[in-house]
């Protein structure tokens, strides 16, 4: 059983609200979208391939390329030293080499690149290549980092009350320890990029990026050209996930450089083993926490200390950190706390952005502290989440966030109660209970897991976007905007709003590619905000246009300007109906421009980074979800039997689209809590490199009674039609999962042990968690 359903009513006015498909929909599953792979190649066009690193840590003693350049095809080999300019991509701190340069920092870190005839021969060749090393001290664990104080950046801390001394006083006190592994983005395109060198030291990359102006700045200054120089587009990726936000820059630069020293066109696509090799995943996080709480479960202080894998570079790690401590708390008032958050150097792969960008595994951490509370009080946890929620909007005082921000919308309340009947919650934990009574091996769970996302970037200059609309005389209107294509849908949303802005149907609109030569100085399309900043970026170029038609048709018909309408492909002045195509050819004739520029900047974002308090958010989304799955305590197997989803997208610019978003962030968070499990060995080397070692979740993995509603609501922030963003949010609601699986593990005993129970929940894991259980009940 599939339920999906949204409770939006669309506008009877033109194309926002309305369940249109994904506007590559019909091209994706004929099979004639093109990525970046499918640009026809140029003739004289070169393959690359990466050489790289087989040691965590060392000195690069001897790099002997001989036979490398001796090999069927190869036409040129390059190393750091043959950059014109900067051999660096790190996005925010220059720490991360493109070419390693001396010293290598992980297994799999490019050293040079060759470039052949094709790409079978480029890879090849890269293998052939005798290195000598001086091995060094290598750090691949994120709690030995700490220990040894080794950081990427220094540590960052925020308090609100005294902790300590509610701690001190407090009856009850949980302490302990917890991990949540990273992940891998495994989108199905890899990092692939494709340079061809132009004119007067010019540079086109067509780049599978989810920031071409990033790409753009890396280039430039790898090469030491202008930016005017470099164009980089991008018309769509086969996903992205946040792993395509900094780290293509090093895709993208190294083919610029080699089709830059070799004025031929060059193309840098890598293979799955390499691809999860040299880029970086989620963040692993290792906890510390200690929690007081009292008879009701109320949260009274708490102390929390979180350490991720940062890898052997900064990359995104700051930023990743910073959302983790602001989404500690998730839904619930923490009114005495004290967070610190350190990125660990460890000589792995620098980990980078991934949905959610730290938010999940700082909301993940509370969560599971409330499991446990709920089970040594012998209380439902649902209950304990309930006592814990912020005030709603009118409880002064127990609605703002640790960080200072208020909680102005809170739904959180009404939200978990229509989800809690609609799931028919308490029934099904009766049955639940009675089925686990008489059922000695096969084990079922249940848990109800809320989450509250910030949205916005917490950097606030990067909250800002560009887009240009052209009409046509025909009629049919061109967009281009800041914002890229990574199968979510953002450019079907962008196209929804202008052609609601100017009236006319959803066909009419086409969105081109993300172009640098554009829309510049963009910001990555990440942190959720891709339709809030370009569509209302887009939504302010077709008004400009829009008022343009309106005072021309008043010229002509008379009337006033604020009673010009627009809809069903027409225009309405002063009781004339005229098409839309009609009167912009009028207007075409009269001289009036029917092209525009828009710009949005989110208004109302401040963030102080040193003491790590603002209002870093223009708004929240919220969700739930109820989660039933059955454990085989025997082997560790288990099974999703049924989720119900309620997610807060506000007025939902397109549902279908939306209700997709949920379905696809569930199953993915899911895989990060249970299946996909990153194993380094004691030499550094990653082993989980490749889908037949790394597991990601397959359709059998669905859930066969999967339920997702849209939660009817209207977002309080002036966003883009009221909607709400819906990319990394409801990667949160899994929660549900890995908390019903530790729910079935307990009733293995008598349901008031903690189940020591690590994410992600693999089968050994929970067999190990079970064992545990069976052991302390036994004694």
């Amino acid at each position: 059983m599939r339920a999906s359903q949204q409770s939006q009513t669309p506008s009877s006015r033109a194309e926002v609200g309305k369940s249109h498909p994904h506007e590559s929909a019909t091209l994706h599953v004929s099979g004639t979208a093109n990525y970046t792979d499918d640009i026809p190649e140029l003739n004289g066009t070169l393959h690359a391939a990466l050489g790289l690193s087989a040691q965590a840590h060392a000195k690069v003693l001897n790099l002997n390329l001989e036979a490398v350049r001796q090999a069927a095809g190869v036409v040129a080999v390059f190393t750091a030293k043959d950059f014109p300019g900067s051999n660096q991509c790190g996005p925010i701190i220059k720490d991360d080499p493109i070419l390693a340069d001396g010293v290598v920092e992980y297994v799999g870190q490019p050293i040079f690149v060759v470039v052949a005839q094709t790409h079978d021969q480029a890879r090849r060749a890269a293998r052939l290549a005798k290195i000598d090393y001086e091995v060094l001290p290598a750090i691949l664990d994120p709690r030995a980092a700490k220990e040894g104080a080794s950081f990427v950046l220094p540590p960052m801390s925020l308090s609100r009350g005294d902790a300590a001394q509610a701690i001190a006083h407090a009856s009850h006190v949980i302490k302990g320890q917890w991990q949540v592994g990273g992940q891998e983005q495994f989108y199905l395109e890899g990092q692939i990029a494709y340079a061809m060198p132009k004119e007067a030291q010019g540079m086109l990359v067509a780049c599978s990026t989810q920031h071409p102006s990033e790409m753009q700045h890396i280039i430039a200054h790898a090469l030491h050209i202008p930016s005017h120089s470099v164009q980089v587009e991008c018309r769509r990726m086969g996903g992205g996930f946040g792993g395509k936000e900094s780290q293509s820059g090093l895709w993208a630069a190294t083919a610029a450089l080699c089709a830059f020293l070799l004025k031929r066109p060059v193309k840098l696509r890598a293979d799955r083993d390499d691809d999860m090799m040299v880029t970086g995943k989620r963040h692993e996080f290792h906890y510390d926490y200690e929690v007081a709480y009292d008879a009701d479960g109320l949260i009274l202080g708490a102390k929390f200390e979180m350490v991720s894998r940062a890898g052997f570079s900064a990359d995104l790690s700051g930023p990743v950190a910073t959302r983790a401590v602001c989404h500690v708390d998730n839904t619930y008032f923490l009114s005495d706390v004290d967070i610190r958050a350190m990125c660990g150097k460890t000589n792995t792969q620098s980990n980078t952005a991934f949905r959610g960008f730290g938010g999940p595994q700082g909301a993940i951490l509370i969560e599971y502290v409330i499991d446990e509370i709920a089970r040594l009080l012998g209380k439902d946890a649902l209950d304990v989440r309930k006592t814990n929620f912020y005030g709603r909007n009118d409880e002064e005082g127990r609605n703002i966030t640790h960080y200072g921000q208020k909680v102005a919308d809170n739904v959180i309340h009404e939200l978990v109660a229509e989800l809690e009947t609609s799931s028919c919650y308490r029934e099904r934990r009766e049955a639940i209970t009675a089925f686990n009574a008489s059922s000695p091996v096969l084990k079922r769970g249940l848990a109800l897991t809320p989450h509250k996302f910030g949205i916005a970037f917490n950097v606030t200059h990067l909250n800002q976007a560009g887009a240009l609309v052209h009409v046509y005389l025909d009629g049919s209107v061109l967009v281009n905007h800041g914002g890229t294509e990574m199968g979510q849908g953002l450019n079907t949303k962008v196209a929804q709003v202008v052609a609601h802005e100017l009236g006319v149907s959803l066909s009419q609109v086409r969105v081109t590619a993300t172009d640098t030569t554009k829309i510049a100085n963009t910001s990555a399309t990440a942190a959720s905000t891709g339709a809030d900043l370009n569509g209302k970026a887009a939504q302010d170029a077709a008004r400009q246009i829009r008022a343009r038609l309106s005072e021309f048709a008043v010229s002509i018909y008379g009337g006033d300007v604020a009673e010009v309408s627009f809809s069903d492909g027409h225009i309405c002045c002063n009781n004339t109906r005229v098409a839309f195509e009609d009167l912009v050819n009028k207007a075409y004739f009269a001289r009036v421009q029917l092209w525009s520029d828009g710009f949005y900047a989110t208004p109302h974002l401040k963030w102080d980074s040193k003491t790590m308090t603002g209002s870093p958010f223009s708004y929240y989304a919220y969700g739930a979800a109820v989660s039933e799955v059955i454990v085989d305590t025997l082997t560790g197997e288990w099974k999703l039997l049924r989720a119900d989803a309620l997610y807060d997208a506000g007025n939902a610019l397109n549902p279908a689209l939306d209700i997709g978003q949920v379905e696809g962030a569930f199953i993915q968070g899911m895989g990060w809590l249970t299946t996909e499990e990153l194993v380094w060995n004691a030499n550094g080397k990653l082993t989980t490199h490749a889908p037949s070692t790394y597991k990601i979740p397959a359709i059998s993995d669905c859930p066969d009674d999967f339920r997702v509603r849209l939660f009817k609501n209207t977002n309080v922030a002036d966003s883009i039609h009221r909607s709400k963003a819906v990319g990394e949010p409801p990667l949160l609601l899994p929660f549900s999962v890995f908390f019903a699986i530790r729910d079935a593990i307990a009733s293995v005993g008598d349901g008031r042990q903690n189940p020591p129970l690590t994410a992600p929940a693999t089968g050994e894991a929970i067999l190990r968690a079970v064992t545990a259980i069976q052991q302390t009940f036994s004694q």
